[in-house]
């Protein structure tokens, strides 16, 4: 066992910064000497005195074996892992070295649909050729889950030559699927489970949170420290456990994929986030489980909400549905349908934030998704509270229809048809395997630049994706479907955010210039 009281990391660049020398080297303000007057005010001077290079104590990320090596040891012993990487890129870096660890030009890798962009890039910098699984859908929320064992199972018997699958744990509504199941089952075929666990880094400190992806199996986890944990924007994790993996080439393709000049700070929170779980993450997480419980009660209470609940505790509702796609939810993520008050996410979203103090992870059509985490605080959930109950007064409601007014399930499904007008999930994506070629020769390809409405049926050269939650609706290689067009139009006028491609305004697209 390790003294999980230590900070290494922190301890050697604390001893840098209050050391007392000449500095010429980067970076080039000097510990804080020349910084820009208007970050001086923002931030005060005293944090760029840690704002170090490599320096000779402070060990090297690429080839640790001081207080680097150390800080990642008592990261994997507090994470239940075999070996543990520091990220400061974030994890869309250790996704793509996950998949470059695992898979060269031509290698199959399953994979489902709503994968993180990073995941996307991880592909065109590997040159594999992804074999997508559709999550399981709930049709009456528009969401998608995780994938089923079933269908992983069905796609290894398919592509039994596969090198390695990845999963999606949790989405990013928090929900999680079968991961024990699916790492069983990936094993069978002696591949290695990647998990993409960036919205999970606290599950491995507490027994009320869905179970941690190496416990579940995986051979290699990608956590944002960030997104949960109390580490700085940008800090990530990469777990490793088990004889699948080459830890050399985990370490081949995170040289390729990170900075060469890490940024000690992001470093140091790591090993204080670690620390800080290690020694009271229990504590942190029921408190932060309590303050969800609080706000997941009084919300349900408000008319005309409803929120995302675990499986079989909401079916009278029909808004948990006991699934092999949706087996847990964490209970820190808190997603609220806000289309009974007539409005999109994207307007509620708006609302909230500039008239009610209130800020959402993010928006979506029906839903706004909050994330709530041991840095919230009791008034934080009470604003949330009252933020929602105004929202809900200052909405008139609408205007019952016959149909509505018979109640019940009959009702439901009236909503859900008045509904169908709308593109939803399903629609784009649940139309077959539309990949034409690889990402990657797509991405190197010859390409033009077309009106959108002429790039039916021609190959996409882009990544196109609503941010966040960072799922991309068409990549470089994969035929654009008018439902697709039609989807991302919708995205935009009711609110919604267009990234990854070059024109923003969505007025074109970037498709392969030759016929295939």
């Amino acid at each position: 066992m390790l003294n999980q009281n230590q900070t290494p990391l922190i301890a050697a660049l604390k001893a840098c910064a209050t050391n007392p020398h000449a500095p010429f080297y980067t970076p080039g303000h000097k510990r804080g000497e020349g910084i820009a007057q208007p970050l001086a005010d923002l931030l005060g001077k005293a944090v760029f005195g840690a704002d170090l290079t490599e320096l000779g104590n402070l060990d090297n990320l690429f080839a640790p074996q001081g207080v680097i090596l150390q800080a990642q040891q008592l990261a994997a012993e507090a994470f239940g892992a075999k070996q543990t990487w520091f990220l400061v890129n974030g994890s869309t870096c250790g996704i793509e070295a996950a998949i470059l660890a695992t898979c060269g030009t031509g290698d199959k890798i399953i994979l489902p649909r709503n994968v993180h962009s990073s995941a996307i890039a991880g592909l065109i910098l590997s040159g594999a050729i992804p074999i997508f699984i559709h999550p399981e859908y709930d049709a009456g929320l528009d969401i998608a889950h995780s994938i089923t064992p079933g269908a992983v199972q069905s796609a290894l018997q398919q592509h039994p030559d596969a090198k390695a699958v990845l999963v999606v744990y949790p989405t990013y509504y928090g929900v999680c699927g079968d991961l024990k199941a699916i790492a069983q089952i990936t094993h069978q075929y002696n591949i290695p489970l990647l998990v993409d666990e960036a919205h999970g880094a606290h599950f491995a400190f507490h027994p009320q949170l869905p179970t941690p992806a190496l416990a579940a199996g995986a051979d290699l986890t990608v956590q944002s420290s960030h997104k949960t944990l109390a580490a700085m924007t940008q800090a990530s994790m990469l777990h490793l456990q088990g004889n699948r993996i080459d830890i050399d080439r985990v370490n081949k393709a995170l040289q390729l994929v990170q900075s060469t000049s890490p940024s000690y700070l992001l470093l140091a929170s790591l090993d204080a986030a670690r620390q800080q779980m290690a020694l009271s993450g229990k504590q942190l997480m029921s408190r932060t489980l309590e303050l969800a419980k609080l706000a997941r009660t009084k919300i349900s209470q408000i008319p005309r909400l409803s929120i995302l609940s675990p499986p079989l505790s909401a079916c009278s509702e029909g808004l948990g549905v006991r699934s092999s796609g949706f087996v847990a939810l964490d209970q820190t993520r808190l997603t609220v349908t806000v289309s009974g008050l007539g409005l999109t996410g994207f307007a509620a979203e708006e609302i909230l934030d500039e008239k009610l103090g209130v800020t959402a992870e993010f928006a979506s059509e029906q839903h706004l998704t909050f994330i709530i985490s041991l840095g919230n605080t009791q008034a934080d959930i009470e604003k949330l509270i009252q933020g929602l109950t105004t929202l809900a007064e200052i909405t008139p409601p609408p205007t019952p229809s016959p149909q509505a007014r018979r109640g019940g399930s009959e009702a439901r499904e009236f909503s859900l048809a008045g509904r169908r007008g709308l593109f939803l999930w399903d629609d784009v994506f649940m139309v077959g395997n539309s990949v034409q070629i690889s990402p990657r020769e797509a991405f190197f390809r010859t390409t033009e630049t077309l009106p959108l409405e002429e790039t039916s049926d021609r190959v996409c050269a882009e990544i196109v994706c609503p941010y966040p939650p960072g799922i991309p609706i068409l990549m470089p290689g994969e035929l654009i479907t008018k439902t697709a067009i039609a989807y991302l139009r919708q995205i935009q006028a009711t609110g919604g955010f267009i990234t990854g491609c070059q024109d923003l305004s969505l007025s074109s697209l970037k498709v392969l210039k030759s016929s295939l």
